[in-house]
C-alpha cells in the first residue's frame, strides 16, 4: 500500500506495493524457523541448512543494498537533481510499471506457492510445471516488450505530465526505448529466482543484483569520465549520453539474469520449451492472481498521478522525481534491513498459526511485531528528521547534484522521516492477511487508502509552492500509510480476535516520549556544532556523526528508562552475551 518507488531486482525503481525483499520472504517454503523441535522432514535434508540459507541471505542482502546505494550515489553524481535526473528517473519507472501489471504481485503472492505445491505434488518435483511456466512467461514478457516500445510516447505522457516540454518528453521517451527492454529480463530474473528458491538455492538470487548495480556503478562511472559531472538541459543530451546512461542501465539488468541460469543446471532443473499451457491452470492461476492484479493496478494509478505532480514540480526547478526517489531510498533501506527482518522472522510463524486455526498465536505474533517495529525504526526516523541536512550534504552533494538539490533533499527527509514507522506497521498487518491467506482484503482497503493519498497530494501540491511538492508526496504517502494500518487492525479483528491494542498504545506513547526527548538533545547539539543550515561535507560529516551518536544514546537512555521492553529486552540479550 505504499506510495513510493520499488526496486526493480533490488536496483531499480517503480511502485513498492510490498516490502524490499518480499519476493524472498515468499519463497523461503523450506526455511522455517528453528523453533520447532520436530526433525526436519526427508526433502530438506538434502537442502542447505537453514543457517547457511539465513547467513547468505543475510550477506547478500546487505552487500546488495549497499551496491544498490552506491548506484544511486553513482547516478545522482552523474545526473543531477535537474531535469536529466528527473527524466531518467521517469523514464526507469516505465518497465517497472509494466513488470507489476504483468508479474510482479502476482510472483510473490500466487505463482511462488504454487511452485511450492507442485515441486511437493508432481512426481518430477514440479520440473515440466516450471518449464511450462517460463515458457509462457517468456513469450508474454516479449509481446509486453514489443507493445510496450510501440507506446513508448503514450508511457511518457501518462508519467511525464503533459506540462513537460517538448525536449523534455523527447529525452524520457528516448530513454525508454533503452530501458523498456528490461521487462523481459526483470520477469526473467524474477522468475528464475522463483524457481531457484524453490528448490532450495538463496545464493544465486542474492548475490545477481549486485551485478547489476555494479554495472551501472560503471556506466555512471563512465559517463562522468567522458562527459563531466553538470547539470544540463534536457536538450543537450546526445545521442551517445543517452545511450551510454540508458544502455547500460539495460545491461545491468541483462547480465543479472543470464547470471542466474548457471544456477538452474546447478540444481538440477532443465529449462525446456513446453507449450501445453492448460497443463498450468490457467483458470486457477487467474482466480488466484485477480486480487493482486487489482492492488497492483490501484497503486497504478497512484503512482501515475505521483508522478505527473513530481514532473510539474520539477518544470520549476524544485525537487522532482530523482530527489523524491533518493529519499524513498533511504526510507527503504532503514525498513528493509529492520521491518523486513522482523516480517521474515513473523511470517512463517503466522502463516502455520493461521494454517493450524491458532489465530491468538497470530495475533500475539502480530502484536510483537508493531511493537518491535516502532520501537526500533524510531529513532532512525528521529535521526532522518533532526539529521536530514548533514545527511543530504553527506551522502548525496557530490558531481552534478548541487548544494541547492542538498538542500532540497533534506526538506523531503524532513518529512518522510514522519512516515517510516506507519509504512513498516502497514506492511507488517498486509502481510498479516497474506498468511490467513488472503489477497482479496489488502485489495479492496488498497482502494481507499490510495484514493485518499492521491487527495492529500493533489491539495496540497495545489496549496503550496513547487518547492514544497516533493515533501507533499511524502505527507500524502504518511497519511496513507497510517490509514492503510488502522483499516487493516479493524478487518483483522473479526478475524484473529483481539491484538493487543492497549499493549501497542502503550509502547507507542512511551515510543514517542523517547523518541521527543531524542530529537530535542539532538537539535541541540546539531545547533551547537558548527555548520548551521548549509554545512561544508566536514561540518556535514561532523553533525552526523555527533548528532546521531547522541540521538542514538538519548533514545537508548530513555527507553531503558521507560521501560519500553522490545528496546530493553534486545539490550540484556548483547549484555548476557558479551558477559560471556
Amino acid at each position: 500500500m505504499s506510495g513510493g518507488l520499488y526496486r526493480s531486482a533490488n536496483a531499480g525503481w517503480g511502485n513498492d506495493h510490498r516490502p524490499d525483499d518480499a519476493t524472498y520472504i515468499s519463497a523461503e517454503p523450506l526455511n522455517q524457523p528453528a523453533l520447532e523441535s520436530t526433525a526436519p522432514p526427508p526433502e530438506q535434508v538434502a537442502e542447505t541448512s537453514a543457517a547457511t540459507n539465513s547467513a547468505v541471505m543475510a550477506i547478500g542482502s546487505l552487500v546488495s543494498r549497499g551496491t544498490g546505494f552506491l548506484r544511486t550515489l553513482a547516478l545522482t553524481a552523474a545526473l543531477g537533481g535537474a531535469l536529466v535526473g528527473d527524466a531518467y528517473t521517469t523514464a526507469q519507472i516505465l518497465p517497472g510499471m509494466v513488470y507489476e501489471f504483468l508479474l510482479g504481485g502476482i510472483l510473490t503472492s500466487v505463482l511462488i506457492p504454487v511452485l511450492v505445491r507442485r515441486r511437493k505434488a508432481d512426481a518430477d518435483g514440479g520440473q515440466a510445471y516450471a518449464q511450462r511456466l517460463l515458457t509462457l512467461a517468456v513469450l508474454a514478457l516479449g509481446i509486453a516488450v514489443l507493445l510496450a516500445l510501440l507506446g513508448a510516447p503514450v508511457l511518457t505522457a501518462l508519467y511525464g505530465s503533459d506540462q513537460s516540454s517538448g525536449d523534455y518528453r523527447e529525452l524520457v521517451t528516448a530513454l525508454s526505448y533503452l530501458m523498456l527492454p528490461m521487462i523481459f529480463f526483470t520477469g526473467l530474473s524474477a522468475l528464475v529466482s522463483a524457481v531457484l528458491n524453490t528448490r532450495g538455492h538463496f545464493a544465486a538470487p542474492m548475490w545477481a543484483p549486485i551485478l547489476n548495480n555494479l554495472v551501472v556503478i560503471t556506466t555512471a562511472g563512465l559517463y562522468i569520465a567522458i562527459f563531466g559531472a553538470e547539470i544540463i538541459k534536457p536538450e543537450e543530451m546526445t545521442p551517445g549520453r543517452i545511450l551510454l546512461i540508458g544502455g547500460g542501465t539495460l545491461l545491468g539488468v541483462v547480465i543479472q539474469s543470464l547470471g542466474l541460469l548457471p544456477a538452474l543446471r546447478k540444481v538440477g532443473f532443465r529449462w525446456k520449451l513446453r507449450f501445453d499451457f492448460r497443463a498450468l491452470g490457467l483458470a486457477e492461476l487467474g482466480r488466484l492472481g485477480a486480487w493482486m492484479f487489482c492492488y497492483v493496478a490501484v497503486s497504478q494509478i497512484g503512482l501515475i498521478v505521483l508522478f505527473n505532480l513530481l514532473n510539474r514540480a520539477g518544470r520549476e526547478n524544485a525537487a522532482g522525481p530523482l530527489i523524491y526517489n533518493n529519499v524513498f531510498l533511504l526510507l527503504m533501506m532503514a525498513h528493509g534491513i529492520i521491518a523486513v527482518s522482523i516480517i521474515t522472522a513473523l511470517m512463517p510463524r503466522m502463516s502455520a498459526a493461521a494454517a493450524d486455526g491458532r489465530y491468538t498465536d497470530l495475533a500475539a505474533d502480530l502484536s510483537r511485531g508493531t511493537r518491535t517495529v516502532s520501537a526500533v525504526l524510531a529513532p532512525i526516523a528521529v535521526c532522518y528528521a533532526v539529521l536530514a541536512t548533514p545527511l543530504a550534504t553527506t551522502l548525496f552533494q557530490y558531481g552534478a547534484f548541487s548544494a541547492e538539490n542538498a538542500e532540497a533533499t533534506s526538506l523531503v527527509l524532513l518529512v518522510a522521516a514522519v512516515a517510516l514507522v506507519p509504512f513498516a506497521v502497514s506492511q507488517l498487518f498486509t502481510f498479516a492477511f497474506y498468511a490467513l491467506p488472503d489477497t482479496r482484503t489488502p485489495a479492496l482497503i488498497n482502494i481507499p487508502v490510495v484514493a485518499l493519498r492521491i487527495g492529500v497530494q493533489i491539495v496540497l501540491f495545489a496549496a503550496f509552492v513547487p518547492s514544497f511538492a516533493a515533501a507533499g508526496m511524502m505527507i500524502g504517502n504518511a497519511v496513507s500509510y497510517l490509514a492503510a494500518a488502522i483499516a487493516s487492525a479493524w478487518l483483522l479483528r473479526p478475524r484473529v480476535g483481539r491484538i493487543g491494542l492497549g499493549a501497542i498504545v502503550r509502547t507507542l506513547g512511551r515510543v514517542l516520549v523517547a523518541a521527543a526527548g531524542a530529537a530535542l538533545v539532538g537539535l541541540l547539539v546539531v545547533w551547537l556544532l558548527p555548520g548551521d543550515d548549509t554545512p561544508s561535507r566536514l561540518e556535514a560529516i561532523v553533525q552526523l556523526v555527533v548528532g546521531g551518536a547522541v540521538i542514538a544514546g538519548t533514545y537508548l537512555g530513555l527507553a531503558m528508562l521507560l521501560r519500553i521492553s522490545e528496546i530493553t529486552e534486545v539490550v540484556g540479550m548483547v549484555r548476557r552475551r558479551l558477559g560471556r
